[in-house]
């Protein structure tokens, strides 16, 4: 069985108890500015089937590392950050890991945080987009889409997956006109190519409901936790983006009438 088989078997064994389905939780914490707009409560889960390079949590990529919790718990806790968040333009985001391995879970907390009237965002890969149904998509206000290559061949030798279902999850979003921000992680040497650049552009510049695409630029920050477990952290000699090669990219956006920030 590979990683992805495994990760989906245990993903479809979630428990249903009263206070709604249980969920592979790894961490919860607050956060401004990147994981959408305001101060945000951000739930990220455990597991993810895709294994990016860039990856700076290796600590959520099985969901049997995290912790069990119910629906309950979890609003339990956005509670007691629920005004703070309110008055501070925020929501809930939900993250990972990947959280679409656990949809009933991720979905049963999207509905509650939208019933409360919090805004609420999806933060995923797209890789597991068709098991979002439209229910899910209904209470997520927010969705921040990675798509993180172009060319198919760079995908799966980035991720270890394919390309096609994050596509194909970003056009059913434009045809819900459910908001969109695209994020594209810039890492020299692996994503920087301009036909990747144009690609994705092109693509995005089709999607009537994309906002904006944030450029997000590769950094090593969690080389530790690679080091930590004992894991090659597959990027150590890379470097980050430097000022010019993220102008010539932001560059290539603007000329496909994408804005990027």
């Amino acid at each position: 069985m590979t990683t992805r088989d495994r990760l989906l078997a245990e993903a479809a064994a979630e428990l249903h108890e009263p206070g709604g389905p249980t969920g592979a939780v790894h961490s919860w914490d607050l956060s401004t500015g990147v994981d959408g707009p305001g101060t945000r409560f951000v739930v990220f889960t455990g597991g993810c089937p895709l294994r990016c390079l860039y990856c700076q949590n290796p600590d959520t990529w099985r969901m049997r590392d995290s912790r069990r919790v119910s629906v309950e718990e979890v609003m339990t806790e956005i509670e007691r950050y629920r005004r703070f968040i309110s008055v501070a333009g925020g929501g809930v985001t939900i993250s990972g890991g990947e959280p679409l391995l656990q949809p009933a879970f991720t979905g049963a907390l999207l509905h509650r945080c939208h019933r409360l009237g919090l805004h609420t965002a999806l933060d995923t890969s797209g890789h597991l987009g068709d098991r979002a149904d439209d229910a899910l998509l209904a209470d997520t206000d927010l969705v921040l889409l990675d798509i993180k290559a172009w060319n198919p061949r760079t995908y799966r030798a980035l991720t270890g997956g394919e390309l096609a279902p994050t596509l194909r999850f970003a056009r059913r979003l434009a045809d819900l006109r459910r908001p969109t921000w695209v994020r594209f992680v810039l890492v020299p040497g692996v994503t920087d190519a301009e036909d990747e650049i144009d690609g994705i552009a092109a693509f995005v510049a089709t999607l009537p409901n994309v906002e904006h695409v944030d450029v997000l630029p590769f950094h090593r920050l969690g080389a530790a936790k690679y080091e930590r477990r004992g894991i090659p952290f597959p990027l150590a000699a890379t470097p980050p983006p430097d000022p010019e090669l993220l102008e010539r990219v932001h560059a290539r956006f603007r000329a496909h009438g994408v804005r990027s920030r």
